[in-house]
């Protein structure tokens, strides 16, 4: 066995051969070893392959017997599905590995990535939020999302249904990254599929510290959440429940010690009180692209250009509707259960409740949002009014009514 009392307070070197990178895999990739453990046994044993023929000992005196790392067949043919996917392998300490991600103590030893990784070379601030996000969240997400493009940042997100969607779309032009909870190539939700591809396609790439094939679950993404943050100089939340993974995002960007901007929300939208906390809390308030670049560092922020012009999303760019109708439209879904027409309504029900809160929308900006045909919203407005969960205002406005 090899010596093990080798220690250094400098970062191991990267891997330099294929065999480097295989034993970093088999490294990485065994039983109880995530990033944290990864750098404190490359500390202690000097490289992956003296940490790997000592991982039985530490295993056994923490009181788990017969432990055998990852085989190297296994990270070999990680190594080939990533070649098969058109994939690359940025490993820590590599040129283009983004340098404040490379500060954190819990940095991915690896990343799989796809599309151009010179995009990684540039400043970048994550834009995240709610899943099920209203009409003006959206609006917004996608303003944000364009004008931070046009100010030299590329918008980090994190690929989910709602405000990561459109901030994706409204940087796609300047420059987007997905980081992605399971293997960068399981595209996650499938409805993401296209803009997946046209990410990588526009200068754009996806990345995962995950192994190539692997699903998503759960546990996944808190912390694909923090690679999120790690990569960005600050992270800014537009819209988020009190309880939700962007407040987890927000919660890490401050332990890494980046900033923290919300945008607020009407105070009985339940969606935008996790921003509303946030704010209480001490993060900044931010109304448009200007306020969050005057609250970046000057030496580390590119110059603002104009605000763009506020863009709706089109049709098939926006967000994918929840598939069960509200629970105040009980019998509304009973009765749509054998009737492809009736499950239609509802399903249109649920959008519009989807998109509205206590902040009044134009109706006009509604069916513009929706992308059906006017004719098809407004009497589903009305059912909606006279049911009572819905408010029309004066101008031509709507709102949700709020019930205590």
């Amino acid at each position: 066995m090899r010596d093990e009392s080798y220690s250094s307070t400098h970062p191991p070197l990267p891997p330099t051969t294929e065999d480097h990178r295989v034993d970093w895999l088999r490294l990485l990739r065994s039983r109880r070893v995530g990033p944290t453990t990864f750098w404190r046994l490359m500390n202690e044993h000097g490289s992956a392959a003296a940490a790997i023929e000592a991982l039985p000992d530490v295993a056994r005196a923490a009181g788990v017997e017969k432990y055998e790392a990852c085989p190297r067949g296994v990270a070999e043919a990680e190594l080939a599905a990533g070649r098969r996917a058109g994939a690359w392998l940025l490993c820590r300490g590599e040129p283009g590995y983004p340098s404040d991600l490379a500060e954190l103590p819990d940095a991915p030893p690896l990343l799989w990535g796809i599309g151009d990784r010179a995009v990684l070379r540039r400043p970048m601030i994550a834009l995240v939020g709610a899943r099920s996000a209203s009409s003006l969240g959206t609006r917004m997400a996608r303003r944000l999302a364009e004008g931070l493009g046009e100010a030299g940042f590329v918008v980090v997100s994190g690929l989910a249904r709602g405000i990561d969607t459109v901030a994706h779309v409204g940087a796609l032009q300047s420059g987007t990254v997905a980081v992605m909870a399971g293997g960068v190539d399981v595209l996650y939700p499938s409805e993401n599929t296209r803009l997946a591809d046209e990410i990588c396609q526009n200068g754009g790439c996806r990345l995962s510290e995950q192994p190539m094939g692997l699903q998503p679950v759960a546990r996944h993404f808190p912390t694909r959440n923090r690679i999120v943050s790690g990569l960005s100089c600050g992270v800014v939340v537009v819209e988020a429940a009190a309880k939700s993974g962007s407040l987890i995002t927000a919660r890490t960007a401050l332990d890494q010690g980046r900033e923290v901007l919300a945008v607020p929300g009407h105070p009985m939208d339940a969606r935008a009180s996790g921003c509303n906390i946030l704010i209480r809390d001490g993060a900044r308030l931010i109304r448009n692209v200007e306020d969050i670049v005057e609250a970046l560092p000057p030496m580390e922020t590119p110059r603002a250009g104009p605000q763009p012009e506020l863009d709706l999303p089109k049709p098939d760019e926006g967000l994918a509707p929840r598939q069960q109708a509200a629970s105040c439209a009980e019998p509304s879904r009973t009765a749509s259960a054998g009737n492809p027409a009736l499950r239609k309504v509802a399903a249109l029900h649920q959008q519009i409740l989807d998109r509205l809160g206590p902040s009044p929308v134009a109706e006009d900006q509604l069916i513009r949002d929706l992308g059906a045909p006017a004719g098809k919203v407004s009497p589903v407005l009305t059912d909606l009014e006279l049911d009572g969960q819905i408010r029309r205002q004066p101008g031509g406005l709507l709102s949700l009514v709020v019930r205590h």
